[in-house]
């Protein structure tokens, strides 16, 4: 229920606009005075002000009145404030309009227009306190994310930016996270950022793909060997964990790591402790645990290749990293980053990157830019410097319901109606470029 403060001197004034209100579902706090009326504005969540204009030391000028809105207006600057007036005080009150005020009233006031004024301004009111809410909040994530060390992660979609602000708010902490996602999404770019947002960032910061390690020396490489512990081991190996004391190991397709690897992981994550293969001497460590997979463990836990205890261990914060393909607002500021923006974008070849599936991700996008860079002659980026054919285009990505009228003209003028030039600017042939002037009605 809205608050609305009524100011004036005249009992009988603020009784008939208490009953009106509160049969309407305002709820009323009145004020005598200014000064009276001040502490209310401090205290209470107040919607909209009714102010009188006169008061009983300052019965025709409307000055105290005129005080009194001068000093709301800056205390609350956007709180809606209607004047009360007599008809010797319209010129002030016309005169504080101007100045902010949201409405002014003659006494005695329609009750029906009165009624339909307060609520367009509380109405407005809320609007913009819930505008000016989210505008807060936007600059309070821009301040966060300006303060934080983002390693070159390029982003705009608002899922990408849930996914950093959590990433920062658990950085400072020591728990383990795992983060999953498919492959070339940037699961090793989220693992970056953790690490430089920690207390940690000034320690090492070692990274393993267990996936791309032998499984007769994943342990080897994880917890390290004496000499003489394998075949070819002909001094010791300081292990991955032992390099990382007192920093971050981030171990990438954790899914990989063999039964007996997972044991040597779990012990370590519990205790901190370990051995080396071939000794019996037990290493202690600090370290904070990483960990990334495309795949799905839950399935493993099933299927008993993947330990549910250590999941649950790897798992204490998961963070989940969408595909491309869910996050469509990032591909566009990515291709300007990968191509250092160095040439104009048509809308059509925009639409047609957004629309591309990018089953590999950030990576084949990247990619994809490469090539454009080394390939493309144009002076403006095509659809096909980036690898995506006309006839890809047509039935994979409807190129040709994205083009406009306008897109067809602009080309036809950009390209001195040449029109085997304006066809390849929107990623069409010339056939389908007739197409489209057909349908337009557009003459050469």
């Amino acid at each position: 229920m809205e608050k609305i403060l009524v100011v004036d001197d005249n009992p009988s004034v603020c009784n008939a606009l208490s009953i009106l209100l509160e049969l309407h579902d305002y709820q009323v706090v009145t004020a005598s005075c200014p000064a009276e009326a001040m502490p209310i504005l401090n205290y209470q969540r107040i919607a909209l002000v009714i102010l009188d204009m006169n008061f009983t030391q300052d019965t025709t000028s409307g000055e105290e009145g005129k005080q009194a809105f001068y000093q709301m207006r800056e205390m609350l600057p956007d709180l809606p404030i209607i004047l009360l007036t007599a008809w010797t005080d319209l010129t002030t009150a016309i005169e504080l309009v101007k100045h902010g005020a949201a409405d002014y009233l003659a006494k005695p006031w329609d009750d029906e227009k009165l009624l339909v004024t307060i609520n367009n301004l509380i109405e407005l009111y809320e609007v913009r306190q819930t505008s000016q809410a989210l505008m807060n909040q936007s600059r309070e994530r821009e301040s966060h994310l300006s303060a934080a060390k983002l390693c070159g992660l390029i982003f705009k979609s608002t899922n990408m930016q849930r996914l950093i602000d959590m990433s920062i708010q658990v950085a400072k902490s020591d728990v383990s996270v795992l983060i999953t996602g498919p492959n070339g999404a940037g699961k090793e770019k989220i693992a970056d950022i953790i690490h430089a947002n920690s207390l940690r960032n000034k320690e090492p910061f070692i990274k393993v793909n267990v996936g791309a390690l032998p499984i007769d020396l994943m342990e080897a490489e994880l917890f390290g060997a004496e000499a003489g512990a394998y075949t070819g081991a002909n001094k010791r190996r300081i292990g991955r964990f032992e390099a990382a004391d007192g920093g971050t190991l981030f171990l990438d397709e954790i899914g990989n790591l063999s039964l007996s690897g997972q044991i040597k992981l779990l012990r370590v994550l519990q205790t901190g402790e370990f051995e080396r293969l071939g000794s019996h001497e037990t290493i202690k460590v600090d370290v904070r645990v990483v960990s990334a997979t495309n795949a799905n463990l839950a399935h493993d836990i099933k299927q008993g290749t993947f330990r549910e205890d250590l999941f649950y261990r790897l798992n204490v914060i998961g963070l989940e990293l969408p595909a491309l393909n869910q996050r469509t607002d990032d591909i566009l500021p990515l291709v300007e980053h990968f191509t250092k923006n160095s040439k104009v974008m048509p809308k059509v070849t925009a639409h047609i990157l957004e629309a591309h599936p990018w089953p590999g991700n950030v990576r084949e996008l990247e990619n994809a830019c490469q090539r454009a860079m080394l390939l493309s002659k144009s002076e403006e980026w095509l659809p096909e410097d980036f690898g995506l054919n006309n006839d890809v285009m047509q039935s994979s990505h409807q190129t040709e319901d994205v083009i406009t009228q306008h897109m067809v003209e602009q080309a036809i003028t950009d390209h001195q109606g040449v029109i085997s030039r304006a066809a390849k600017s929107l990623g069409l042939s010339r056939q389908a470029f007739y197409r489209r002037m057909e349908k337009f009605g557009i003459n050469k």
